[in-house]
C-alpha cells in the first residue's frame, strides 16, 4: 500500500463516518495536517466524477458534499433534507414508474446510480 493510498483511505475513513453534508475544511481540519488540502480536494473531486459523493451548493453558497452509501438495490434513491443537510438511502421499487414516465413522456433515459430528491424531512418541518 502506497502513501498517496493511505492516506485516500483516511480521507474516505473520515467521509464515511459523516452522517450529513459536510465541507473540504472539516475533512482537512479532522485530518490534523496529515494530508494536504491540495490531496482533499483532488481525492473527492475524484469521488464525485466516479459517483460515491454528490455535491451541492449550500444556500450560503458553500460547496457542500455527502458520502452515498453503496448499494446493490438496482432501485434506489436518495431523500436529502434542504435544512439540516442529511441524506437518507431509501430502496423503493416506485422509482421505476417515474424513470418509464421519463422516458416515454419526456424521451430522456434516466440514469440511477444518484438520483437525489431534495425536500425537508420530517424533524425539520416535512410533516404531512
Amino acid at each position: 500500500m502506497t502513501y498517496n493510498t493511505k492516506q485516500k483511505d483516511m480521507i474516505l475513513d473520515i467521509i464515511k463516518k459523516k452522517k450529513s453534508s459536510f465541507l473540504i475544511k472539516e475533512i482537512y481540519d479532522e485530518m490534523n495536517e496529515e494530508v494536504g488540502l491540495t490531496t482533499i480536494y483532488r481525492f473527492i473531486d475524484k469521488l464525485v466524477n466516479d459517483g460515491r459523493i454528490s455535491k451541492m451548493i449550500g444556500e450560503d453558497n458553500l460547496t457542500y458534499y455527502q458520502y452515498l452509501e453503496e448499494c446493490d438495490h438496482k432501485n434506489h434513491f436518495y431523500l436529502r433534507c434542504d435544512v439540516c443537510g442529511r441524506l437518507e438511502h431509501v430502496d423503493c421499487d416506485c422509482i421505476e414508474e417515474l424513470k418509464k414516465h421519463i422516458f416515454n413522456h419526456h424521451k430522456f433515459s434516466m440514469g440511477m446510480e444518484n438520483i437525489i430528491i431534495n425536500g425537508l424531512c420530517n424533524k425539520c418541518g416535512g410533516r404531512l
